[in-house]
């Protein structure tokens, strides 16, 4: 197959997968694909132009996906072996490639900013990407002489969540930076060969993958090696991998003596922050952002750190950092006000768990917070159960959701409760169906809900009870 006229997509609502999809609409390709259930990524592909089903059934596919010639099929690892779609694609002799490879070959040609860790890393990708559009120029760096990379222009990004500045989880601009994120999900990220790239953190996850953190860690060393000779890795001081050789190797921080990091820490108002950020050569003063919280800081150390190795207008910049306003579901504000603040976060690890909450309770100090956690996966609560206990724990008070299953099935004695048997402030296991009923039954100052399976579908309603509670005026 030299051009393929169409592309299906198993899964084709997942965050990661939409993005290609829309890619390719954009390319003016016929696109379609099947997906567990609708949603709102779904309902968006289809008004671009996808076609779509949800139910499992080869004969749902449209009838100019059924050729073999014409059509490539791209799928996302959550999709089981077995299902009947994949079975029928791989028995009739189409190219059926997972959604990495084909990041893979969409890279090609482009200067690769790619940031991968176990957690940190949609944000951080999305300050890029953010920061490519609004800071990145043509010619040399004045202070450093270094030649800035891949032109002036957006340049383009395919994000692990919806952007709030671009409305959208793919960016597509006229420079050649791309902003990825490399997802270690199996192993998915060793399809990336970057120019430069970040590793967030190489802390345990997904060990139903990989067995062992040890493992993980060794993952992220190999994607650490593949970055092109003469590139550069910015890596966060506490991750534990093998530095590569034949590159830049930069270390970053919070606020620890490294090549890159944070310092003159100020609090300001809403959880809003202002903090210079050193670099090797420069230290650039003054800069806010348009998101709360520290662990957002670190973040922007980070996602600086790219730009700086690319080349960057310093005052744009500035501009940018301030003018980022975040990732749907990280760190997301519904309602803000004195008497009530409600928030809904995407933590699922349980150093995302802990990072955030202590995050929450340096921008509200001295208030009471109610987590509400909607463990995901059975694999990980069962791996890491004691570390979400001790994670919530650090909250005044925790409600928990039956465990989001995903692509998986139950397993025996790994539920909910395993977690709260362990958490040591006042907690309860209500089903979702009856959240909103639980919060308003109790008197609130900050909630915030946690989680990566569909806890967000009940966002809105917590926010209007919140706000038919507390009479609070909206505009």
């Amino acid at each position: 197959m030299k051009r393929p006229e169409n592309i299906y997509f198993l899964g084709i609502g997942g965050i990661g997968m939409s993005a290609i999809a829309r890619y390719f609409i954009h390319e003016g390709k016929k696109v379609a694909g099947y997906d567990r259930t609708p949603t709102p990524l779904t309902a968006q592909l289809e008004t671009e132009g996808a076609e779509i089903h949800f139910e499992e059934n080869v004969e749902l596919v449209p009838a100019a996906f059924r050729d073999p010639d014409t059509t490539l099929v791209v799928y996302t690892p959550a999709v089981p072996a077995d299902h009947a779609e994949l079975v029928w694609f791989r028995e009739n002799g189409f190219i059926v490639e997972k959604r990495s490879e084909m990041l893979g070959h969409i890279a090609q040609g482009k200067y690769v900013m790619a940031v991968a860790g176990t957690h940190g890393k949609t944000t951080t990708t999305t300050m890029v990407a953010w920061l490519n559009h609004v800071a990145a120029e043509d010619g040399r760096d004045p202070r450093t002489g270094h030649e800035n990379i891949g032109g002036a222009g957006t340049g383009s990004a395919f994000l692990g969540g919806i952007s709030k500045n671009f409305n959208s989880n793919l960016v597509l601009g006229d420079g050649d930076r791309l902003a990825v994120e490399a997802d270690e999900f199996d192993r998915s990220f060793l399809r990336l060969f970057p120019d430069a790239a970040v590793i967030t953190s190489t802390d345990a996850d997904h060990l139903d993958i990989y067995g062992t953190h040890e493992a993980v860690k060794e993952a992220f060393s190999q994607f650490a090696a593949q970055i092109k000779p003469g590139g550069s890795l910015v890596v966060k001081e506490s991750a534990e991998m093998v530095r590569p050789q034949g590159v830049n190797v930069y270390t970053y921080s919070f606020d620890k003596e490294t090549d890159f990091h944070a310092e003159n820490i100020q609090l300001l108002g809403g959880g809003h922050y202002r903090f210079d950020i050193v670099c090797p050569d420069r230290v650039i003063e003054g800069c806010t952002l348009g998101v709360p919280g520290v662990v957002n800081i670190e973040n922007a150390v980070a996602a600086t750190a790219l730009l700086w190795v690319a080349g960057f207008d310093e005052e744009r910049l500035r501009e940018g950092l301030a003018s980022f306003v975040g990732v749907k579901r990280r760190f997301e504000f519904w309602v803000n006000t004195p008497e009530v603040v409600y928030m809904d976060d995407y933590a699922h690890h349980p150093r995302e768990l802990s990072t955030a909450i202590a995050s929450v309770k340096k921008m509200f100090p001295g208030r009471r917070l109610t987590a509400v956690f909607q463990p995901h996966l059975y694999t990980r609560t069962r791996d890491f159960h004691e570390g979400f206990a001790r994670a919530l724990s650090m909250a005044d008070e925790v409600i928990l959701l039956p465990i989001y299953p995903a692509r998986e099935k139950p397993i025996e004695g790994v539920n909910s409760e395993l977690i709260a048997r362990d958490v040591t402030v006042p907690n309860k296991v209500v089903p979702k169906e009856r959240i909103v009923e639980e919060l308003e039954s109790r008197k609130l100052d900050v909630v915030v809900t946690f989680g990566a399976g569909d806890i967000d579908a009940w966002c809105e309603r917590i926010a209007k009870m919140i706000v038919d509670k507390y009479k609070i005026r909206t505009q």
